[in-house]
């Protein structure tokens, strides 16, 4: 399993629209570039252009947001020919996200750039609300398939994207875990926010010691009884065990279980993806 988190760098376009026009978001188009770095990021910041995308992921996996997801970006407006059962006659703009892929024609991702467009999938479609299918997640050939008929090109991993973001037991959105004063990251997983367990514990003011022997962590007081697994943890407060994970061979655990269990009150926002411990 990966957990990797890449940073999204914001930088300004005026190649877009305000709003969705009551529309909701219902896909991700993917595209390719056609181009390199840096060019291709200015000419999408051009307002001769009267083109963008909300996302450009570059050869060496740094990712750029150019339009805000809740706005309009100017990436697959042109259709022809489309497609996709999803498209209702409107322009698709209004209810789809854009991914542009810096990519020559016929170029195949990076290994980085397929890892961070992956992440940045996993965090729009948790988002949202996705699907992870062949519906909700398309090409812009979809929609144009005369004029983009490769964009983004046979070389693009559907298959092994599809695989990837079905995979249940890979980390989803990040989120934001307040206690206190302190702020730390975590993450989404089968609908429940995890953290890591030595950063969760020094946020918290706890002493933990870590089992490798037993795949367990111990906070004091504890009487245990040790359960292994190759990729489980478990957390014991007093005599109670909590299942972890081990991700990389670093222990995550839920936040959650692990909080409520040290009688501390636990309250998650959803409109800002936050969990809060008081």
């Amino acid at each position: 399993m990966v957990l990797t988190n890449f940073e999204i760098e914001k930088v300004n376009t005026p190649n877009f629209i305000k709003g969705r026009k009551g529309k909701k978001i219902l896909a991700i188009v993917n595209h390719i570039t056609a181009g390199l770095m840096p060019g291709t990021l200015s000419w999408m910041q051009n307002p001769a252009a009267k083109v963008s995308a909300h996302y450009l992921v570059t050869k060496t996996g740094k990712i750029y947001q150019l339009v805000d997801e809740e706005d309009t970006a100017f990436g697959a407006g042109i259709v022809n020919k489309p497609d996709w059962i999803l498209y209702d006659g409107t322009n698709p703009n209004f209810y789809t996200l854009s991914i542009e892929h810096e990519a020559l024609a016929g170029e195949a991702l990076t290994d980085i750039q397929y890892q961070a467009t992956l992440w940045l999938h996993r965090k729009i479609i948790s988002q949202w609300g996705m699907p992870a299918d062949h519906n909700h997640i398309i090409g812009h050939y979809r929609l144009d398939s005369v004029n983009r008929k490769n964009d983004p090109g046979p070389q693009f991993p559907w298959d092994k994207l599809m695989t990837d973001l079905k995979d249940a037991d890979m980390p989803g959105q990040t989120i934001n875990i307040k206690i206190g004063d302190q702020e730390i990251e975590g993450f989404i997983l089968k609908n429940k926010a995890y953290a890591h367990a030595r950063a969760l514990s020094e946020a918290m003011s706890i002493d933990i010691k870590w089992d490798g022997e037993r795949q367990s962590i111990f906070i004091y007081p504890t009487n245990f009884t040790s359960m292994e697994s190759d990729d489980k943890i478990n957390i014991y407060i007093g005599s109670k065990p909590i299942t972890g994970i081990l991700i990389n061979d670093k222990a995550y655990v839920p936040v959650r279980e692990m909080a409520e269990s040290l009688g501390r009150k636990v309250t998650w926002d959803d409109e800002g993806k936050i969990v809060t411990i008081a």
